[in-house]
């Protein structure tokens, strides 16, 4: 399966990352990798970069590791192909705009293709590639489209029990862990994911940090968060924990987190479906 990232922080925070060690971390090696992206926030904008090759293979990577960036949200994913063609359009994460805002989406799973297109109505967005990944995406602008023209940015509640009842529907047509920003918070699904023995939970694990904001006041495995001053708070979601010994915690099966400006801000229990 592939392979998800995610980082919010308090303050914008100069990032340097290396999904090459987070692919190796997490259990891709080599020909298994079939494409990366990193989106990040620029204000109201956001900056994608992507590519439908490996990682190790890029020489654009290789300038955004060694010319860190600065953002205070971050959604990253490194794929290994189930469903779609090996293209750019299939390559994660994807962008979309609703409400005058830019949204952003990134899945780890299998869904059942059929299953999603004859239960998910599309509303106005339509895929550019053929994944199940990008097609539940615009299904999911779909439901929480009425949500953003109402109010220019919707109450969070009511944010969340939307993508709640979406993510419920989603958990019933495979392995369902995604990452959902909308420019105001980021919404952490879990679900389960491929480990030894089998698909199961967890799928995703978070980690909570305060630093005190000196240069290189976070370092993981492929990471590393400097800020330029002052106290930071960080929180980072992973498919697998970055570093040992920090309480990263997994996330129950269903489970979403809500984070905005480096804290949970919204935690639901395990939904037992």
């Amino acid at each position: 399966m592939c392979e998800l990232f995610a980082m919010s922080v308090r303050a914008p925070a100069d990032v340097r990352l290396s999904l090459e060690e987070f692919s190796r971390h997490g259990g891709l090696a080599g020909p298994h990798k079939d494409g990366w992206g990193i989106a990040w926030y620029e204000g109201a904008d956001v900056r994608l970069v992507k590519e439908p090759s490996a990682a190790s293979d890029s020489a654009c990577l290789g300038f955004i590791q060694d010319h860190p960036f600065r953002s205070t949200l971050v959604v990253s994913h490194i794929r290994k192909a189930t469903q779609g063609r090996l293209s750019l359009a299939n390559t994660q994460p994807f962008t979309r705009e609703l409400g005058g805002r830019v949204h952003v989406f990134a899945h780890n799973g299998d869904l059942d293709g059929a299953r999603l297109r004859g239960s998910h109505a599309l509303g106005a967005y339509r895929p550019v590639g053929d994944a199940d990944s990008e097609y539940a995406f615009c299904a999911l602008l779909a439901h929480l489209a009425p949500l953003w023209r109402e109010a220019a940015v919707p109450p969070l509640e009511a944010r969340s029990a939307l993508i709640a009842e979406f993510a419920a529907g989603l958990r019933e047509l495979g392995p369902a862990n995604f990452l959902y920003a909308d420019g105001d918070a980021l919404f952490v699904h879990g679900h389960k994911r491929t480990h030894a023995g089998g698909i199961r939970p967890p799928g995703l694990h978070l980690l909570c940090r305060t630093c005190a904001g000196e240069s290189g006041a976070f370092e993981a495995e492929g990471l590393q968060i400097a800020s330029a001053g002052g106290a930071q708070e960080v929180v980072l979601a992973a498919s697998v924990p970055l570093t040992a010994g920090e309480p990263w915690r997994a996330l129950g099966e269903g489970e979403i987190v809500v984070l905005r400006g480096g804290r949970i801000v919204s935690q639901e229990g395990t939904v037992h479906d």
